[in-house]
């Protein structure tokens, strides 16, 4: 029978039974042992009277094989040379659990080579579901926002274009901030992806996509200072997320967006 459950809802499940105890599972139908057929105890063999050695002890199953999944993101990521190779890349990347219970992977959205570079949070529930960076009501506001600065994703050229990707590719289980040794794995094809797209300015959206950019440790101490991530000019400001739970701070996030427009301006 088909459970009713998605893979979050049952992994919260099973981490409920075991902090209840529960250590063994049982069947549907019950057994009865009685019926089952008997099978002699296997011999145990002991040492001899004449004080025989036992036989040796077996020899201890070899430790499985550890793979530095971080050197191997570095590696991986700097061979591939196109857009199109690291999002094959970072499909096949075997090196994060994440991918196992999300539904989507999340690339990028945009215009590819625009000036401008957005880096937001981990994917959400609408990200997740789409396939896509800035879903849903945030990703209405997000157009919304750079809109009002000329910008948009779907705009016809790099000049006027907007490419958005996440910071981490997968939704977090329990929609979770994302920890440091995710951001730490996905850093190299972070990078990468910069390096490949070429912006002349990126913009942190959240204090996730700070902390990782920048090592900002909140984003409304980080907001509005112009930082550096792989020689490119970071301008960190709150994400549309914030921004539906505090409207008062669209006022800071509108003075981020002009710093972001006279920069590109040559204004800065």
């Amino acid at each position: 029978m088909e459970s009713h459950l998605d893979w979050h809802q049952a992994k919260a499940l099973l981490d409920w039974y075991v902090e209840l105890g529960v250590t063994d599972t049982v069947g549907d139908a019950p057994i009865n042992r009685y019926e089952l057929e008997q099978q002699a105890p296997k011999p145990v063999r002991m040492p001899g009277a004449g004080g025989a050695q036992a036989s040796a002890a077996p020899e201890p199953p070899p430790e499985p094989l550890r793979v530095d999944w971080v050197a191997e993101a570095r590696r991986i990521a700097a061979a591939v040379d196109s857009l199109e190779a690291l999002a094959g890349a970072m499909q096949d990347f075997e090196g994060c659990e994440l991918k196992r219970g999300a539904r989507n992977f999340v690339f990028a959205e945009g215009v590819a080579g625009a000036r401008v570079m957005v880096v937001g949070d981990a994917p959400g529930p609408e990200e997740d579901r789409d396939g896509r960076p800035f879903a849903g009501r945030e990703g209405a506001l997000f157009d919304a926002m750079f809109a009002a600065i000329g910008l948009g994703r779907d705009a016809p050229d790099a000049e006027a274009g907007l490419y958005a990707v996440p910071v981490v590719p997968y939704r977090t289980p329990s929609d979770r901030v994302p920890h440091d040794g995710e951001l730490e794995l996905f850093r190299p094809f972070l990078a990468r992806h910069v390096f490949l797209a070429d912006p002349e300015v990126i913009v942190a959206m959240g204090s996730v996509a700070a902390r990782a950019l920048t090592g900002a440790s909140g984003i409304k101490r980080s907001r509005g200072r112009w930082a550096e991530f792989e020689g490119k000019p970071v301008m960190p400001m709150f994400h549309p997320r914030e921004l539906l739970r505090a409207p008062l701070d669209k006022k800071a996030a509108w003075a981020d967006l002009l710093a972001v427009q006279a920069r590109l301006r040559g204004e800065v």
